[in-house]
């Protein structure tokens, strides 16, 4: 993003997150300080005065983007980003404020940084995207979790934070259940510290031979009514995997013959498995080895 003051700005007075300032201004002062500068910055002709009050507004005001930024750490992004992102919703609110209507600059400019840093999340954060609802959810439970944590000196359950927050406690589950979506583990890192095996040596996986045991199950009794040339046709064919060409061979027959017989076969179980309307294929005409 191109930033509207300077690098050098930034560097003298962004304070890093989570760390005191010493010199931080008094509240009521620099809320005063703010619509001073505001109302200024509207009376402003020259539109570099303008820009220079507005930068002076932003540079007043960051830590109130910070303390908001304290809210969506240790999500995946770095904090020197949010901090930017929230800098940038402080700015649009320099610009957009009009101090005639009000003299409350906060009550416009952090609803419009957290939209910033909520649509952040949003469209550029999210490594596996859940449900819009649930991402809002999440960054409720993160603040709800911090103050009910403070007040009551604990770690809040999931059915005090539902109460609080007044949704259901499935709902709740759901969000901190999708909480790794920011930066899922990999599959490749080991399963306890300090072994080889990963996490994905240990992932259930879908067994092959099911199907293939159904498919026996189902096709015994069948096959035990057809002919002993037809059973012994389809023995060959799908258990020990035999050619057509080896099969006439054994037969006596052709090739054609036997990829015929086969086309038969096969219709007539499907037929006796209640699957009429398919038609059965026969099977390309094997090159004899």
């Amino acid at each position: 993003m191109s930033p509207v003051f300077s690098s050098d700005q930034l560097s003298r007075h962004l304070h890093r997150v989570g760390e005191a300032d010493s010199a931080t201004i008094d509240s009521d002062a620099r809320q005063a300080r703010t619509r001073e500068l505001l109302l200024r910055a509207a009376d402003a002709v020259d539109e570099q005065e303008r820009q220079r009050l507005h930068d002076e507004i932003v540079l007043l005001n960051v830590e109130i983007a910070e303390s908001i930024v304290m809210r969506y750490r240790n999500r995946g992004v770095p904090a020197e980003d949010l901090v930017q992102v929230a800098c940038l919703g402080l700015v649009k609110s320099a610009r957009g404020f009009d101090p005639d209507k009000s003299d409350n600059f906060l009550s416009y400019a952090v609803p419009t940084i957290l939209g910033e840093v909520k649509r952040f999340f949003r469209d550029n954060a999210w490594v596996v995207r859940p449900p819009r609802r649930i991402q809002e959810l999440q960054a409720e439970i993160s603040a709800t979790s911090a103050t009910l944590a403070h007040a009551e000196g604990r770690m809040p359950s999931v059915s005090d934070i539902a109460s609080h927050l007044e949704v259901r406690p499935k709902d709740v589950e759901e969000a901190l259940a999708a909480d790794g979506c920011f930066t899922p583990s990999s599959l490749d890192r080991p399963k306890v510290e300090g072994e080889a095996a990963s996490l994905n040596d240990v992932l259930g996986r879908e067994e092959a031979g099911y199907a293939q045991a159904e498919a026996v199950v189902a096709l015994a009794p069948l096959c035990r009514n057809l002919s002993e040339r037809d059973r012994r046709i389809i023995y060959l064919r799908f258990f020990h995997e035999w050619t057509q060409a080896r099969i006439a061979a054994e037969f006596g027959v052709t090739q054609m013959q036997v990829s015929r017989l086969l086309s038969r076969i096969l219709k007539q179980l499907r037929n006796e498995l209640g699957e009429p309307g398919l038609e059965a294929t026969a099977e390309p005409a094997d090159i004899a080895v």
